[in-house]
């Protein structure tokens, strides 16, 4: 190789990470979302006067939303474009955090949960198909985990943030006093905990005019010139090339493939398997509880006796265990597979659930005990289900129905996310924190089952050798 090929391949290397990345802040704002709720949620109940089923729907509006959003993003970013989609979330997302941190009646404040609902389930879903559908198969994986890793950078920088918007509250009012600023941050502080959001959003929205299209969309859609210029762009030349027919053979092939319409092929013989991974993993990961610990989890340290400074500081804690596991699976995840990851994860992360519903039933509530469990937890989920999912989820699927039933998969997740954020609450006042921890240990369960039994590894294969792989399994049957 010369030294300038050598250059170009660094500088493709370069701007494959840079539009990754870019896509990946869609990931950021929906970690921001689920977590800065959980600052919030106790001062709005208070303001309001919430009975434990409202306080449960404030939370999950945004999920409502969610789920809405996703079902509507599947097919336009198969009609419009994956870029163009995301400019609307990021749009969406903005509106919702000005309005959050403006509007006074209880309505229009769920309102603009629910239009930040909107756009994160269209960000959830488009961002990781953006990146699966850029990213060549031998950095698919850890690309793909760039996504996870933002979810939990927005996690974090919302418990950092309400941390020290809380700080700022209790202090004195100084020259604030009486003046606008006073009012979001020292009489209603949870208003600038959600008014915050609108920073990565613009950010987000600015950042997006700078990436291409998606090439398999390009390619999908008859702009074959740019798909050629965008995937040799990110490759060596020998990559691209093989890429590229490996795209044109997957949009261009057998009429009687393209002549089936949308979703309706998922449920043949043929991609039955991949439907009932992307329904059920994607619906398995929320149902382990990650967010019932994300939304909740000052209430959930208060039950184990924190102090409410202190539970912030342990929403902190969680959210760095959090993104520092992350790292693990991006530097695993195309080394030793997808599998393996998952089933190790789950598997501990399913004891931990046990163990942390012990400890609250035998009321071990002084000293760090369930803190640490929840943190294993928490980091069992991080390097497993977190992004593990993500990535499969994004490659099991045929490029020309991809957007569609990716939308179905995330649309899985948004609707067990929903239950769980509305439930919680409700689970903890009636069967209290150790029997909440034990059915989501149950349900946790059977992802160890879902690996073993269905999930192929795809480490290593390009999406299209994937759709080979449900063709033969089929014809082996």
């Amino acid at each position: 190789m010369t030294h300038s090929q050598n250059k170009a391949d660094q500088s493709g290397f370069k701007y494959l990470i840079l539009i990754c990345g870019i896509a990946a802040i869609g990931g950021f704002l929906f970690g921001f979302d689920t977590a800065v709720i959980s600052g919030v949620v106790g001062f709005v109940k208070s303001e309001y006067g919430m009975s434990a089923a409202k306080e449960g729907w404030f939370v999950s509006v945004a999920l409502l939303g969610c789920i809405i959003g996703v079902a509507a993003a599947g097919k336009l970013s198969d009609s419009y474009g994956r870029k163009k989609v995301l400019l609307l979330s990021a749009l969406l997302f903005t509106v919702s955090a000005i309005g959050c941190c403006l509007v006074v009646p209880e309505s229009l404040l769920i309102g603009f949960r629910f239009i930040g609902g909107l756009g994160i389930g269209v960000a959830s879903m488009v961002s990781p198909l953006y990146i699966t559908e850029f990213a060549p198969p031998r950095l698919r994986g850890r690309l793909v985990a760039i996504y996870q890793l933002a979810i939990t950078l927005g996690i974090l920088a919302a418990y950092f943030s309400n941390a020290w918007l809380l700080g700022l509250s209790t202090g004195p009012a100084g020259s604030l006093h009486g003046s606008f600023w006073q009012w979001i941050i020292h009489d209603h502080v949870w208003r600038s905990m959600l008014g915050m959001g609108v920073l990565p959003a613009i950010i987000f929205m600015g950042s997006l005019l700078f990436i291409p299209e998606s090439p398999r969309w390009l390619m999908t859609n008859g702009r074959a010139t740019q798909a050629s210029k965008w995937v040799h762009k990110v490759n060596t030349p020998m990559a691209a090339e093989i890429e590229l027919a490996a795209i044109r053979t997957a949009v261009h092939g057998p009429e009687d493939k393209k002549n089936k319409k949308g979703l309706k092929e998922l449920t043949t013989p043929l991609y039955r398997t991949a439907l009932i991974i992307g329904l059920l993993l994607p619906a398995l990961s929320q149902f382990s509880g990650i967010n019932a610990v994300i939304y909740y989890g000052p209430r959930i340290l208060d039950a184990a006796g924190f102090s409410l400074g202190g539970a912030f500081g342990g929403q902190v804690s969680i959210g760095i265990i959090n993104m520092l596991f992350t790292f693990v699976a991006i530097f695993t995840v195309d080394k030793w597979g997808r599998r393996p990851l998952l089933l190790v994860g789950t598997s501990i992360a399913c004891l931990a659930l046990v163990v942390i519903g012990f400890l609250f039933f035998k009321g071990v509530t002084q000293g760090p005990w369930i803190l640490l469990f929840i943190l294993l937890y928490i980091a069992c989920f991080a390097f497993s289900f977190g992004p593990v999912c993500w990535i499969i989820v994004g490659e099991i699927f045929p490029t020309h129905i991809r957007g569609r039933a990716m939308g179905l998969a995330t649309l899985s997740l948004w609707v067990a996310n929903f239950f769980v954020g509305w439930l919680t609450p409700v689970l903890l006042d009636r069967v209290g924190p150790a029997g909440t921890f034990w059915i989501f240990a149950v349900l946790c369960a059977p992802t160890i089952w879902l690996t073993i039994e269905l999930i192929p590894e795809t480490k290593g294969h390009n999406l299209e050798e994937i759709t080979l792989y449900w063709e033969q399994r089929a014809h082996k049957k």
